[in-house]
C-alpha cells in the first residue's frame, strides 16, 4: 500500500468514527508530493465535501508563514536578525524595548506576549491601534532574557517591521513573495479576500475547553489561549490582515515549507542559520520547556520525550499543524475543522509519515 493510500485510509477511518469532520493532509519529500489526501465535509450544515482547494482557518499554524516573511526580509538584505526593532520602528523603543531585535521577536523573547492595554479580539482588525499599543507597552522581562509564547502579538511585531522596511502589508508580501512564485496563489492567506470566503471550511467545536484551574493567574487573556470556532468563523477577522494566524490549504502551506528546504525561497546557508537552536528556556506563558529556532519551535509535535528533532513548524489551536525538517527533507501539513484541545490526529499522521519515509522529524 502506498503512503497516499495509508494516509487516506486513516482519514476515512477518523471521519467514519466521528473523530473528525473534515480534514486535509499534504506531504512533500525531496521535491515530490507524496500525499495529497482529503476526507469528510467542510460544512456539516450543508454537507459540502472537503476538496484539496478547501481553505481552512488554522489559527497559529499561520505563524510559520509570518516567520518565513521575516526570513525573506533578511535574505533580501532589508534587515538583519540582530537589527534593533527600534531602528526601523522608532516608537518601539519605549520602556527599554530599544534593545529588542528581530532575533528576539522570532524567539518570542521580546517580553510582550499578550495584547496590551486591554485590547480584545475585536481590535485585531485595527492594525494601527494594535501596533501603537505594542510600541507603548512595558515588557514583562528584559528583551532576550526569557521566552514566552507571543500569541497574537507575534504577527503584529513581524508585520510592522515588514511594513516599515517594505511599505507593504503582510498579506501582500505573502502573496507576492511566497504564493505567486510557488504557483499557490489563493491557497495561502493571512487575510482572506472576501470573494474567497465561500471556499472556507466551517469550524466546529468538538467539546468545551477545560476550565482554568482556580486561582491561577494567566499572562494571556482567555480568548488568546483558547481558540473558538466562532472566532475562526468570523468574517471580519477572516478578511483582516492578522499574521499571527492563517487560512490555507494543506497543500499550499506544505508547498511553502518545502520551498524553504529546497532553496526556492531560502538559501542553504540561511536555512542552516535559522534552523539552529536560538533559545532554550522555560516558557513564561505556559511553563513548558521551550527549544526554539528562529521563528519556530524545534522538534515534531508529540515526539517522544528526549527526542531532540530538527523539524521547524507551528501547531494551531484546535489541532492543525505544519512543519518542515531540513534533515529528512519532509514537509507536512494537516488542516481540520473539528477543533480539539489536543493534537492526537496530527501526531498519528506524522508518526505514520515519518515511519514510512524517514526517521522522526
Amino acid at each position: 500500500m502506498t503512503l497516499q493510500a495509508r494516509v487516506q485510509y486513516v482519514l476515512d477511518e477518523l471521519v467514519a468514527a466521528g473523530a473528525e469532520t473534515g480534514l486535509q493532509v499534504a506531504v512533500d519529500h525531496r521535491g515530490h508530493r507524496v500525499v495529497d489526501a482529503v476526507a469528510g465535509v467542510a460544512d456539516s450544515g450543508t454537507g459540502r465535501p472537503v476538496n484539496p482547494g478547501t481553505l481552512f482557518f488554522s489559527f497559529s499554524t499561520g505563524k510559520g508563514m509570518a516567520a518565513l516573511i521575516a526570513h525573506l526580509l533578511v535574505g533580501k538584505g532589508l534587515i538583519g536578525y540582530d537589527t534593533p526593532v527600534a531602528e526601523v520602528w522608532p516608537e518601539f523603543a519605549a520602556h527599554g524595548k530599544d534593545a529588542a531585535t528581530l532575533r528576539h521577536v522570532l524567539t518570542h523573547t521580546v517580553g510582550v506576549p499578550a495584547l496590551p492595554g486591554g485590547l480584545g479580539p475585536h481590535d485585531l482588525t485595527d492594525w494601527s491601534r494594535v501596533c501603537a499599543a505594542l510600541a507603548a507597552a512595558q515588557p514583562l522581562w528584559r528583551p532576550g532574557t526569557r521566552t514566552g509564547y507571543h500569541s497574537f502579538t507575534f504577527g503584529f511585531l513581524v508585520g510592522e517591521i515588514a511594513r516599515r522596511v517594505t511599505g507593504m502589508p503582510m498579506g501582500r508580501l505573502l502573496d507576492d513573495w511566497v504564493a505567486a512564485p510557488l504557483g499557490i496563489t489563493g491557497e495561502l492567506h493571512f487575510g482572506v479576500p472576501p470573494g474567497e470566503l465561500p471556499r472556507l471550511a466551517q469550524l466546529e467545536a468538538a467539546e468545551a475547553p477545560p476550565p482554568d484551574a482556580p486561582g491561577r493567574r494567566h499572562v494571556l487573556a482567555p480568548w488568546e489561549r483558547k481558540p473558538s470556532a466562532s472566532m475562526g468563523n468570523d468574517p471580519q477577522l477572516l478578511v483582516a490582515d492578522i499574521p499571527s494566524v492563517g487560512t490555507f490549504t494543506a497543500r499550499g502551506i506544505t508547498t511553502a515549507y518545502a520551498a524553504m528546504l529546497d532553496g526556492r525561497l531560502i538559501a542553504p546557508e540561511q536555512l542552516e542559520e535559522l534552523s539552529a537552536v536560538a533559545f532554550e528556556g522555560t516558557d513564561q506563558v505556559f511553563g513548558n520547556p521551550a527549544r526554539l529556532a528562529l521563528g519556530y519551535p524545534l522538534g515534531r509535535i508529540g515526539a517522544a520525550s528526549g527526542e531532540a528533532g530538527t523539524a521547524l513548524g507551528w501547531p494551531g489551536g484546535g489541532g492543525s499543524y505544519a512543519c518542515a525538517d531540513p534533515t529528512t527533507e519532509i514537509s507536512f501539513a494537516i488542516t481540520r475543522n473539528r477543533l480539539t484541545p489536543d493534537f492526537g490526529t496530527a501526531q498519528r499522521l506524522t508518526d505514520l509519515v515519518t515511519s514510512e519515509i524517514g526517521p522522526p522529524v
